[in-house]
């Protein structure tokens, strides 16, 4: 994002918060602009059990979120950058409280000592770790939770008027009515919340489909590439991929001796390997000890350790990295984290100039003031001064169908165009990352060319005229 773009968004969120000074929706923009210099703050939802804590703490490489379902698991806990390993309850209207952080038997507690999970707001746990330096993670309560008010702090957290997180992963076992439901009103455009350009959808526990066959991960990865082009789906989120979280977090620490364990039972009959029953009760003389092959099914669950053996057997897996390093690829651990860094990271500013432009807009919608006319021009003067903030509207009124271009081909061009599949030129174009600059730069002029036929072809409609005016600019810029 432009220097300038980012001092105007800036001053829009300054003239706003001396507007509303005095009223409830002061807090929330000034809460904005003290998160507008730090981490981009990425939230992850779902429904109970979709493996949100999994997957958080495969992505920063330690068991940080607890798994077990515990009284902390329902507060909205931000994992971050820190000097120690430390956690800080924030209870409703005092100052935040530092509480004991505990690591015991591959889990993590956070004791709440005197304090009740009611009278806390929220949980930020720090801890030194490189991957947090330019992402703040934050773990939400499941909703669809058997007693409402867990699932009222995540609504509360994600779909009021100024959402706590830029971007959200949102985790499901299967596409659930109530996923769709939740993912409508987290984009709801009368709020300040997501939209299909800063949400993505994560098929979690990948390892689970279809039974556990062996073929799993891959039947996940159809079932996902499916509903990334439903169209319900569309218009909610970016993009679906599937994940096996426990296959992720294993990997990020695989041990020898845990690789030497696969490789016995590589050595052992395949029918071990028929039920977890099986596996533990056989006897001593066949593969591991009885209490290496518990640890086994803990860390990887029996489709993991049938997966392992397999690798091993093929010779995938001569060593514990070389497991680790299959396991990563496999479970979509890399995946998710090339959405992270292409899809979030490299669009962080803008991302960020988006949630502060809807949170005026939201805070003018709800509570007008003596300035909201003022306000509204200036946020029209930002926008039209921003060309990465009008892509994004543009790619969020394609997804949900605000605009219909009556053409799928030109729709997809268009959304390539503006950044869904990456914010680089060659991504925009659909080139290979070692495409040559000529081979760019022509790309871009053949772009270009394509939109101005659309869009001056008399048989063009209001909406496919709109959004050719805005990808020509796009093209133009790409050409620059």
């Amino acid at each position: 994002m432009s220097s300038a773009t980012s001092t105007a968004v800036r001053a829009l969120l300054l003239d706003a918060r001396v507007a509303y000074q005095g009223l409830p929706e002061a807090d929330e923009l000034q809460d904005v602009l003290d998160r507008w210099d730090g981490p981009l703050r990425v939230a992850f939802a779902g429904r109970v059990k979709a493996g949100k804590s999994t997957l958080l703490n495969a992505l920063v490489g330690e068991r940080l979120a607890a798994t077990d379902a515990t009284e902390c698991t329902r507060i909205v806990t931000s994992y971050v950058n820190g000097p120690a390993t430390r956690a800080w309850a924030y209870p409703f209207g005092t100052e935040p409280v530092q509480v004991p952080f505990v690591r015991a038997g591959g889990q993590t507690r956070i004791d709440l000592g005197a304090l009740s999970v009611d009278d806390v707001a929220q949980l930020v746990v720090e801890t030194p770790n490189g991957r947090l330096e330019r992402l703040t993670l934050i773990d939400t309560p499941g909703i669809g939770s058997a007693r409402r008010e867990v699932s009222a702090r995540t609504e509360a957290f994600l779909v009021d008027s100024a959402p706590g997180a830029d971007a959200v992963l949102y985790l499901m076992r299967h596409l659930h009515t109530a996923d769709v439901g939740f993912l409508r009103s987290m984009s709801d455009e009368h709020d300040a919340g997501t939209s299909p350009v800063n949400a993505v959808g994560i098929l979690s526990r990948a390892d689970e489909i279809a039974g556990g066959r062996e073929d799993s991960l891959e039947v996940a990865g159809r079932i996902a590439a499916q509903y990334a082009a439903d169209p319900r789906v569309r218009s909610l989120v970016q993009t679906v991929v599937s994940v096996s979280g426990l296959l992720a977090l294993a990997s990020t620490g695989l041990q020898e001796r845990q690789h030497a364990a696969v490789v016995a039972l590589a050595d052992a009959p395949t029918s071990l390997l028929l039920s977890a029953d099986r596996l533990l009760d056989a006897r001593p003389e066949l593969g591991p000890t009885r209490e290496v092959r518990a640890e086994l099914l803990d860390v990887l669950g029996l489709f993991g350790v049938r997966l392992c053996v397999s690798l091993v057997r093929l010779g995938s897996a001569p060593d514990a990295g070389a497991l680790a390093a299959a396991l990563r690829r496999l479970s979509g651990l890399e995946d998710v984290r090339a959405l992270l860094l292409e899809r979030f990271m490299a669009r962080a500013g803008v991302l960020k100039a988006q949630h502060a432009v809807r949170t005026v807009e939201a805070a003018l919608s709800a509570q007008p003031v003596p300035e909201t006319g003022a306000l509204r021009r200036r946020i029209e003067g930002v926008l039209a001064g921003a060309h990465e903030l009008t892509e994004l509207r543009l790619l969020g009124d394609l997804r949900t169908g605000e605009l219909d271009l009556g053409d799928d081909d030109a729709l997809l061009d268009a959304e390539r165009l503006l950044g869904v599949e990456g914010s680089s030129a060659r991504e925009r174009l659909g080139l290979d990352a070692d495409a040559a600059d000529a081979d760019v730069r022509a790309a871009a002029i053949e772009a270009l060319r394509r939109w101005q036929r659309r869009g001056s072809s008399p048989l063009a409609t209001p909406d496919l005229r709109r959004t050719a005016e805005l990808i020509r600019r796009t093209c133009e810029g790409l050409l620059g």
